[in-house]
């Protein structure tokens, strides 16, 4: 079954490569969606796939690439739209 997770992940996540590592673990889950960093210094994603993968890769942002510190993910999940083809870093 299909799922769209929209997160905001919250610590330090800008300037550790945060969305390319997301991007690259995104791509291997089979994930469609974009993340970009936020003014407020968190980072927002929203992604779309197969339901297991949305919470392996929610999972993961919990934890992140090795020089970030997540302090806490806010998730919500709703029906896919189907409207991305890849995974993207927008700004």
């Amino acid at each position: 079954m299909k799922q769209r997770g929209h997160f905001t992940i919250r610590g330090r996540v800008q300037g550790v490569c945060y969305r390319m590592y997301a991007r690259d673990r995104a791509e291997e889950l089979g994930l469609a969606g974009w993340i970009r960093n936020r003014s407020d210094g968190s980072v927002e994603v929203v992604a779309e796939g197969e339901e297991s993968a949305i919470v392996a890769f929610r999972d993961w942002c919990r934890v992140g690439p090795p020089l970030a510190v997540v302090t806490d993910v806010r998730d919500a999940y709703a029906e896919p739209t189907g409207e991305f083809r890849a995974f993207d870093i927008t700004f």
